[in-house]
């Protein structure tokens, strides 16, 4: 099988982003088929290629992918408008390779919901199996957080997300409730699997030196966020925990914002200003090196803005890397990872919008070590459990080739 496959933010393990696409990209190569990759370019070798652009891509091969990066860069700093722009560009680009590249099977994967469009043209116009991932409910998310009122501007994206659930053969929700906002949109359930986001056992269990951000004491509690540094992540929230805990005199406890974002200029100058020297911000850090710093961290947090929407409509690459590193998590916000964390005791869910709670719960973290290190062993535990990425790898994999409609080849034994 020959599958086009269309992710906006592409990267692989020598990047700083998620990887879910290039390890599922790598389970159908190992499965013996051929994959496209199209993707925008990424920071840091994200995607894994180098060299000029040409016509406005470069191509080549990575670990068995044929990767087409487009030269649309996009960055977490930009604003609405340039990322709009972005995301509009790379669908008008991904729509031409469409009609232009050989495939059997078309898959695309949120966000942003742009690369629907692809997909419904492959559907109808090229009547090739489509299949549809999706991150993130579009355009309920956005919506909900008051990022974009324009009702025309909704109404048009939820067009678009109604024509991709109702095109493609086949769909990938990453968290229960976004399978539960799929059906919805009228979408029968057999057409719909749950595959969350995976733990790369392979990775966080790697050798690596252990390794901390100048100014951090080894007897710290050392607490670490790894993600973007946006309106959605809410990490107001943990400026708001740093200055209690200053209040209380817990110079013991020290925070690590790690990553990138529209918002980290406003949030490193209200550190400043409120002298929140118990908080360090680092820039984006590659998965290859984050490896050491999770080896010493104590603590992973899980924090996002406190929007119901998010609540199980979301499946944060950040949550199942702390946990394949067995970190134990420190969660902000009810809904099914929260559940998780209580259920399996690899770590605390507080109240969103509590700083006394959140300065309470990494209180425990640093006046129990034991108990955090038995969370951590718990965590460690669910990830191999129960969100390994080889046996997830291998339930996306079967889905995907299920929708191939060719009648399959008959094999003639030389016996």
């Amino acid at each position: 099988m020959r599958l086009l496959y269309i992710h906006q933010h592409f990267a692989t393990p020598k990047g700083s982003g998620g990887i879910r696409s290039y390890q599922m990209a790598r389970r159908m190569v190992e499965r013996g088929h051929s994959v496209t990759m199209l993707c925008g370019r990424g920071v840091d070798g994200q995607s894994g290629l180098s060299g000029p652009f040409t016509r406005g891509h470069r191509r080549g091969r990575v670990d068995g992918i044929d990767v087409i990066e487009v030269d649309l860069a996009y960055s977490n700093k930009d604003g609405f408008l340039k990322r709009t722009g972005t995301f509009l560009a790379f669908m008008l680009r991904t729509s031409r390779l469409v009609f232009t590249e050989p495939y059997d099977v078309l898959f695309a994967t949120t966000t942003p919901l742009t690369v629907g469009l692809p997909g419904i043209l492959g559907r109808w116009l090229r009547r090739k199996p489509f299949v549809f991932e999706v991150r993130d409910l579009w355009p309920e998310l956005p919506r909900a957080m008051g990022v974009i009122r324009n009702p025309v501007v909704l109404w048009a994206m939820g067009l678009l997300e109604w024509a991709s659930y109702r095109s493609a053969h086949r769909l990938i929700g990453l968290s229960p409730g976004i399978v539960e906002g799929i059906m919805h949109r009228g979408v029968p359930r057999d057409r719909i699997a749950l595959v969350p986001n995976g733990c790369d056992l392979d990775i966080f269990s790697s050798a690596a030196e252990p390794w901390q951000p100048q100014g951090i004491r080894d007897t710290d509690l050392l607490a670490i966020f790894a993600g973007a540094h946006g309106i959605a992540n809410g990490l107001d929230s943990v400026l708001d925990t740093a200055a209690v805990l200053r209040r209380r005199g817990r110079d013991d406890i020290r925070i690590v914002l790690i990553g990138s974002g529209m918002r980290k200029a406003a949030l490193v100058e209200r550190a400043d200003r409120e002298g929140l020297h118990n908080i360090l911000f680092l820039d984006t850090v590659r998965k290859t090196e984050l490896v050491g710093l999770f080896k010493r961290a104590d603590v992973g947090l899980q924090i996002l803005a406190n929007v119901p929407a998010f609540y199980y409509g979301t499946s944060p690459n950040k949550f199942f890397d702390y946990i394949a590193a067995g970190v134990p998590v420190l969660n902000n916000y009810p809904g099914w990872l929260a559940e998780l964390i209580e259920t399996h005791d690899c770590g605390i869910a507080v109240p969103p919008a509590n700083a006394d709670a959140f300065a309470d719960a990494l209180v425990r973290f640093a006046d129990d070590r034991a108990m955090t290190r038995r969370m951590g062993d718990n965590a460690f535990h669910l990830a191999q459990h129960s969100f390994a990425r080889d046996a997830l790898a291998e339930d996306w994999a079967e889905w995907v080739e299920s929708a191939d409609q060719r009648p399959a080849r008959r094999v003639v034994s030389d016996a």
